[in-house]
């Protein structure tokens, strides 16, 4: 029992420390806003507790995720973490930038008279300490992930959205805090407050555009992604290498969850092969597939002329051109 919760923890560390992070943060800036009145710290104390909410979320996607398949989703249920990521990214939109935005603009009409930005200095160095170590727990994960992949292009091909999301939130959160400090700063120095509802509106438009980008990853991975290039040509190339088979007309895969793909293949067989020989040879393709990449979760071969695979494939782009 131990050994398991200590497994889903290491697991799930980048999403543990975060939300430890997140919790403890969301706490002090609402008590430090409280006390000086910046709409700004208000603002990151709203965005702690919407950060902290994303991790709780993502964490019962995880969960839901695992089930085992049944008869309505004979699959499985990975897909469930890419709806709740989906989510994720609405309410960063919706809360963290709405009412970030918000905050600043009353603000801006309603200035609150300025008081000692001392507590502010103190909860925001605090809260960028934790910020930072958390982010720093989220980078050295997604590198461990991505290997000599470039990073934004590794963000584009991840299928595991907790890691590439928390970065994402954890880099808008140090963004935030910087500008947060700098808007108290230029408050008292200009004597302006204004500017700390300026500094709040900021903060929101970033919120913003990183809820568009996690929603846009989000929404290609609910809808259905391709394996990495490399799974699609290691499976071509052990069907290829069959003597059995004469030419494989396409490979087709979709994750079904980060760690589950299916890929379905069509391969033009030689005549010579019988009924009885194809399904012994497929077997033994689906074992040399699932050794060689054990993501594959569902393998389906199917014997197909070439020729007939082709014009299947033109009759399909045909549809599509009259459909656009």
């Amino acid at each position: 029992m131990t050994q398991g919760l200590t497994a889903r923890i290491r697991e799930n560390i980048v999403l543990y420390g975060a939300l430890a992070a997140n919790l403890g943060i969301g706490v002090a800036k609402f008590v430090a806003a409280g006390i000086t009145g910046s709409s700004s710290m208000l603002t990151e104390g709203v965005h702690s507790c919407v950060d902290s909410g994303n991790q709780i979320l993502l964490l019962y996607g995880q969960h839901r995720a695992k089930r085992q398949p049944d008869a309505i989703h004979p699959f499985g249920y990975g897909r469930e973490l890419y709806f709740w990521a989906f989510v994720v990214a609405i309410l960063i939109f919706a809360v963290g930038a709405g009412v970030s935005v918000y905050e600043g603009y009353l603000h801006i009409l309603e200035p609150e008279p300025l008081r000692d930005p001392l507590v502010n200095y103190i909860v925001l160095a605090i809260a960028f300490a934790m910020e930072g170590a958390s982010w720093f727990i989220a980078m050295r994960e997604f590198a461990k992930a991505k290997g000599d992949t470039g990073w934004w292009r590794a963000i584009r091909q991840s299928k595991d959205p907790a890691g590439f999301i928390v970065l994402f939130e954890d880099s808008a959160a140090l963004a935030g805090l910087v500008i947060a400090g700098i808007g108290v700063w230029a408050s008292h120095a200009f004597a302006d407050p204004r500017i700390d509802g300026v500094a709040s509106i900021l903060i929101g438009l970033i919120l913003g555009l990183v809820a568009m980008l996690l929603a846009r990853e989000a929404k290609g991975l609910l809808i259905g992604e391709r394996a990495n290039p490399q799974v699609v040509e290691t499976v071509r190339g052990i069907v290829a290498a069959h003597p059995a088979v004469s030419a494989v007309n396409h490979v087709r895969t979709i994750h079904t969850a980060p760690d589950a793909i299916f890929v379905a293949v069509s391969a033009d067989f030689v005549d010579t092969v019988t009924m009885g020989d194809g399904e012994t040879i497929i077997e033994e393709m689906e074992d040399r597939l699932r050794e060689a990449v054990p993501t594959l979760s569902s393998i389906y071969i199917r014997p197909e002329k070439r020729e007939n695979a082709a014009t299947l494939t033109t009759i399909q782009a045909n549809t599509t051109t009259a459909a656009t």
